[in-house]
């Protein structure tokens, strides 16, 4: 499954965060394959798509940064995947 996690860093935790990415690489946990990652020119917000089996693993990797950013994950799908249920919702099939 296909998770998008956004997040956005408080200027006070801003060299905290930086810090632990430096260390860290900010890699998720073992059994969640991280896509991508792209970081807002200017601010100290972005997102990745992370996909993972399961969602426990997505829950531990947000409690890993929670103390120093919020985050946001949504479930997400690709086109191929959500194209036949928006066809279903207008009658299309």
């Amino acid at each position: 499954m296909l998770f998008i996690v956004r997040w956005s860093i408080s200027p006070q935790n801003r060299n905290s965060a930086i810090e632990r990415f430096l260390k860290t690489g900010g890699a998720p946990p073992a059994g969640v394959n991280l896509l991508g990652r792209w970081h807002a020119v200017g601010g100290s917000a972005g997102f990745g798509v992370a996909e993972t089996s399961d969602a426990v693993l997505i829950q531990k990797w947000v409690l890993e940064w929670s103390d120093l950013m919020s985050m946001e994950v949504h479930a997400a799908l690709t086109d191929e995947q959500a194209a036949p249920l928006l066809a279903a919702a207008i009658g299309k099939q």
